[in-house]
């Protein structure tokens, strides 16, 4: 039976001539992810900014954008965005917070229903106010350092405290990129982002736990080896199954971005990105962080294999 090898066996790419060249590339995309964050920020969404979402369907034909935005601008609500949400007749309609209390963002809602009532149906409305926008951002960053700090306290009783600190660094290299990524792109930043967030950290340390379970698993069995030579030995045995779950997954994200719309095309562009950057980050970040520190060598040796050599 054929069987799809992206990775052949055996493999032995050197990839102790590439550490220096990770940490350079990370190094450049950290410094322009948090350099954009501070200088545009994120597109932050209704979550954790507050405001008016609309969406609504035109009952005839294609909706007309144009004369929304012309209508909605005489109507003094402030700030107003209005863009086409996945087909060609459906809209979605943000407004800005209005000043005042509930009963203000709720007779804004009737004056927007009422002025396109004729030619469309609303579908779906949405009010965050400023207090709960406030508060999810709180939560959201309590929710992912919480997270970073569980997985290190994982790492560091599964492993050593030295996994630990090249496990938390490559996770907090994933979550600065990906802030980063929102960034450039402008995409909308809201809860799903947080969500996709958390799952992406969920998959690049079960990544880089599969590396280090190989690497201690070698460092018991190849005691006479150097230790750079044995991280380099697990990154290549290691190297198809990380490459194959990786590409299978990235596959299935791709079809949610083409086929899945607007609603899921943030988390999908969140979650594909981090596929890819988790990934890297587990060889590169995580792996090479430990060939800057001395791990525990205890066990038996139970093989007597020759030293390696690997392509340059």
């Amino acid at each position: 039976m054929f069987r799809l090898k992206l990775i052949p066996d055996n493999s032995s790419f050197p990839f102790l001539n590439l550490f220096k060249f990770g940490f350079v590339f990370s190094a450049i995309l950290i410094a322009l992810s948090v350099g954009s964050f501070l200088y545009q920020g994120l597109n932050l969404g209704i979550d954790f900014k507050g405001g008016i979402l609309i969406e609504a369907k035109s009952k005839q034909g294609s909706a007309d954008v144009q004369r929304l935005r012309a209508e909605l601008g005489e109507m003094s609500f402030g700030e107003v965005s209005i863009q086409l949400f996945g087909a060609e007749d459906e809209v979605l309609i943000r407004i800005q917070k209005q000043e005042g209390d509930e009963q203000a963002q709720v007779q804004v809602i009737k004056e927007v229903n009422a002025l396109i009532s004729d030619g469309y149906t609303v579908r779906r409305t949405e009010f965050v106010g400023p207090t709960i926008g406030a508060e999810l951002t709180q939560k959201g960053i309590l929710a992912v350092v919480s997270a970073l700090a569980a997985i290190m306290i994982y790492i560091w009783f599964r492993f050593e405290w030295q996994y630990s600190i090249a496990a938390i660094l490559a996770l907090s290299h994933d979550v600065i990129s990906t802030i980063g990524f929102f960034s450039l792109t402008s995409f909308e930043f809201n809860l799903a982002t947080i969500a996709a967030i958390l799952t992406i950290a969920g998959y690049s340390i079960n990544d880089t736990v599969v590396v280090f379970d190989r690497i201690r698993e070698n460092f018991r069995r190849y005691k006479s080896w150097e230790q750079n030579d044995i991280i380099n030995k697990s990154l290549n045995e290691t190297l198809s199954r990380t490459v194959m779950t990786s590409v299978t997954t990235a596959l299935a994200l791709i079809a949610i971005m083409v086929f899945g719309g607007p609603v899921l095309l943030d988390f999908a562009a969140a979650m594909l990105w981090g596929v890819l950057i988790g990934t890297y980050s587990s060889i590169f970040i995580a792996a090479g962080v430990l060939t800057y520190v001395a791990l525990n060598r205890s066990g038996d040796d139970t093989a007597d294999i020759p030293k390696p050599e690997f392509e340059e």
